[in-house]
């Protein structure tokens, strides 16, 4: 029997390293090609390395919870046949076929094609029934939350041991607040265009194309014209240097169903018309909240929006999402009476209306730029032609 050396493989430009959750095979377990092995988390996200090879897990190499780099070892498997990486075949996959009903079950679960991808089929040549994606989301269901675990209850008080991401973010948020000094300007904007937009076109938009549409992706694209306009939003700092970035990375703060945070990134914003802004938002939150997302996913982001609206909240303070500069949170839209100002005199009506909280670090914006581009946001959420078709 030869020896086969598993690889933690990279899961991103950003990415270095990983920790191991927990190990689906034991020592001594018959492994076949495409078997998952262990679970792995980066950051906030978890995931799932599968064998390349048949064989025997022979040894793991590190136990959970522990942190391996990418690139590193973390398993030995016995094979039959000596594999290099560069002898392992790479097989091209035909595209697979799923019944309407299979893809109806998909698409109400938020399981996308890729996953789809990876789930045994136990039809006619590996076909995937009711029965198998039935059985996948039992499954999945059953350890997508992990709840956070109560040590002890006393005095009427419970001690309750944070979980893995919650870890994580107190963690980053606690960073941020000593690296940055933050400071917070507001502005309200009148979208009242939007709001009409939306109403008008929305049933027809869905039945169309499938896709919800939401105020968000007005939102994004505003966001990307300001940042255009006023490109020293969109850097990092690396001690007394600026780093100005050429790509536009826009990062959605999106809250999951156990109440923990994590943020999406949508990779080249401005490369994207409004239907496509709509078709990547309402990927990118549906299968974050689903568990979905691959590591770089989450990486890579120069600028974040946090929609503080959904849960009722006028305006807010965000914590600036380093190694970001800025962070905009969107404030509940409410009916106003406001006055409105035309060529032949000022008259009073009702117009939808929202506050946006800019967040920026002091250290490298000044309140000039940082209070202009929450200014700007807001101009063009005013100027959006009701009209445009999409």
């Amino acid at each position: 029997m030869a020896e086969y050396n598993l690889t933690l493989p990279a899961m991103g430009e950003s990415i270095a390293e990983a920790t191991i959750i927990r190990w689906l095979k034991k020592e001594g377990d018959s492994v076949k090609k495409e078997d998952l092995l262990v679970e792995i988390a980066t950051d906030k996200v978890d995931s799932e390395i599968s064998s390349p090879v048949n064989g025997i897990l022979k040894k793991k190499l590190f136990a959970p919870n522990e942190v391996a780099k990418v690139g590193s070892f973390i398993a030995i498997l016995e094979t039959e046949e000596k594999y290099s990486l560069e002898e392992i075949p790479i097989e091209k996959k035909k595209k697979r076929f799923y019944s309407p009903l299979v893809r109806t079950i998909a698409n109400k679960e938020g399981i996308s094609l890729y996953e789809l991808d990876t789930i045994e089929g136990t039809g006619d040549k590996g076909r995937l029934t009711k029965k198998d994606i039935l059985e996948y989301i039992r499954i999945k269901n059953n350890t997508i939350v992990i709840p956070n675990h109560v040590i002890s209850t006393k005095n009427n008080e419970e001690i309750i041991e944070m979980d893995r991401m919650r870890k994580i973010t107190a963690e980053h948020m606690v960073s941020s607040k000593n690296i940055s000094a933050h400071v917070t300007s507001f502005v309200e904007a009148d979208v009242t265009n939007i709001v009409k937009w939306r109403e008008k076109i929305k049933d027809t938009f869905q039945r169309n194309t499938g896709e919800k549409l939401t105020l968000m992706s007005v939102f994004v694209e505003c966001v990307v014209k300001a940042i255009k306009d006023l490109p020293m939003i969109n850097i990092s700092v690396n001690g007394t240097s600026i780093i100005k970035k050429r790509n536009i990375h826009i990062g959605l703060a999106t809250a999951l169903p156990n109440g923990n945070l994590i943020v999406p990134v949508i990779k080249n914003a401005d490369s994207y018309n409004l239907v496509g802004l709509i078709k990547i938002i309402n990927d990118l939150i549906k299968r974050a909240k689903s568990n979905q997302l691959k590591p770089e996913e989450i990486q890579g982001g120069t600028y974040t929006i946090s929609n503080i609206g959904s849960f009722g909240n006028l305006f807010g303070t965000p914590i600036i999402h380093q190694p970001q500069v800025a962070i905009m949170a969107i404030g509940l839209i409410q009916k106003k009476l406001s006055i409105i100002e035309t060529p032949k005199g000022d008259l009073i009506g009702i117009r939808h209306k929202t506050y946006l909280s800019h967040s920026y670090d002091h250290r490298v914006i000044d309140g000039v730029l940082g209070g202009c581009f929450a200014k700007k946001v807001a101009l063009y959420l005013e100027k959006f032609n009701c009209y445009t078709k999409i």
